[in-house]
């Protein structure tokens, strides 16, 4: 078994009780944080290494390195092959920092997109445009409704209920 799906495994398990996995949880939420404010204090660096070398370099276990690697990967500028990672896989941490702040403000991780590095790395302009463009990422907007005696969307020249409204 890889070692995504052992985390995956632990991470959502339905026998676990429901105390531990919410201690797990904000454990590993403290952990992600601590990770996250070392990345980016330089963000323009492009961290990489073995998953057991970053684990050692941000001093945290393993398996929540591999957690942190499944997070951060829709945030990167090339994806990791995170389902077949092992040990020994090198993986990079190269992230956008538009995408991996948008990624947060969807992801509802508040204690992620208002640490106080983004300051320093976006104005306070930018961040709002950011906020508001990764609400917006998953708004449906509905069209106008087509009323029964206006022209038909189609283009025919009829109208609606006597063309594609029957």
């Amino acid at each position: 078994m890889g070692l995504l799906q052992t985390w995956r495994d632990t991470a959502y398990s339905q026998e676990t009780d429901r105390k531990q996995l919410q201690q797990f949880w904000s454990d590993y939420f403290l952990t992600e944080k601590g990770v996250y404010e070392k990345l980016l204090e330089n963000p323009e660096e492009a961290v990489s290494g073995t998953v057991k070398e970053l684990a050692e370099k941000y001093e945290i276990p393993l398996m929540k390195m591999v957690g942190f690697l499944d997070g951060i990967n829709d945030s990167l500028k090339t994806p990791n092959p995170i389902e077949e990672m092992e040990e020994d896989t090198v993986v990079s941490l190269d992230f956008d920092n538009e995408l991996l702040y948008k990624n947060m403000v969807d992801a509802k991780a508040d204690w992620l997109y208002n640490l106080p590095a983004w300051d320093r790395i976006f104005d306070a302009e930018k961040k709002k445009a950011l906020y508001m463009e990764a609400k917006k990422m998953n708004t449906i907007v509905k069209g106008k409704k087509v009323g029964r005696n206006d022209p038909c969307p189609c283009g025919s020249g009829k109208k609606y209920k006597f063309c594609c409204g029957r």
